[in-house]
């Protein structure tokens, strides 16, 4: 190949021209891009300047680095994972979630006392520097290898008003849907999603390559009076899972007629 003659500077031409092969299918998803003396010898460059070329499109996401094994054309197939996002009950009054993935967990869990911040006390309509129980979850699915980081956070006041819960903040979300209903309460749940790049501790616990964001949804159960009760967090790298939701329609009432 001739040498690069594209405006600016010469990295981001070699940078162009790779990105170029990767969309056309020359370079394919999953394939290994070519070496670096390679790519020197087919545009025509340095090393530093085929280096700074692919630190550039592995920060766009289209290069992962595979550490031990060179760079790679990330993949452009749909998630390995589909993650149906439901609460069920059963005739017998316990509570499931999720759908039938068999998520084991890499970890014993983590339990610790908190406090909320500006973040966590918006959606449990508390004030920072409120007390709650925290507990962290990695957990992983065997089939497709996907991470996830879950986490649930308990406000002391609801945690000292369900009987049992103070003593084992580490309860299953189900479980404690049940403990909040023995109480007394009737459920209904409310969820967000985000998507936002990962801080470095949850870069390292879910695997994720370079330029991964992170899809973090953000559920509260809501109790009697619509008081929030619960909060649980999940975090989980956007090129290996979806989210799947079911929307019914909610019945409106009936218009009054004037007569």
């Amino acid at each position: 190949m001739s040498e690069m003659q594209r405006p600016g500077a010469l990295y981001q031409q070699v940078a162009a021209a790779i990105r170029e092969a990767i969309l056309s299918g020359e370079f394919e998803p999953e394939a290994p891009l070519p070496s670096e003396s390679q790519l020197m010898a087919r545009y025509r460059v340095s090393r530093p300047t085929v280096r700074n070329a692919v630190a550039a499109l592995r920060a766009e996401g289209l290069i992962d680095v595979r550490h031990g094994k060179g760079s790679f054309v990330r993949s452009s197939g749909l998630p390995a994972l589909t993650i149906e996002r439901r609460i069920s009950r059963t005739t017998g009054g316990r509570f499931t979630t999720h759908d039938d993935t068999e998520w084991e967990a890499v970890d014993e869990p983590t339990v610790y006392r908190s406090h909320t911040t500006k973040t966590t006390g918006r959606p449990l309509g508390l004030a920072e520097e409120e007390a709650l129980f925290g507990c962290d979850r990695l957990l992983t699915d065997p089939a497709t290898g996907t991470r996830m980081m879950h986490r649930t956070l308990i406000p002391f006041t609801t945690a000292e008003a369900t009987p049992g819960l103070a003593e084992a903040p580490d309860t299953p979300p189900e479980a404690i849907y049940a403990l909040l209903t023995k109480a007394g309460h009737k459920l209904w749940w409310s969820e967000t999603v985000r998507a936002r790049m990962p801080l470095p501790d949850e870069r390292a616990a879910l695997r994720l390559p370079d330029a991964t964001p992170v899809l973090h949804t953000s559920r509260v159960t809501h109790g009697t009076d619509d008081r929030p009760l619960l909060l649980e967090e999940l975090r989980v790298g956007a090129d290996r899972a979806e989210l799947a939701y079911k929307i019914t329609a909610d019945q409106q009432p009936a218009r009054r007629t004037r007569t």
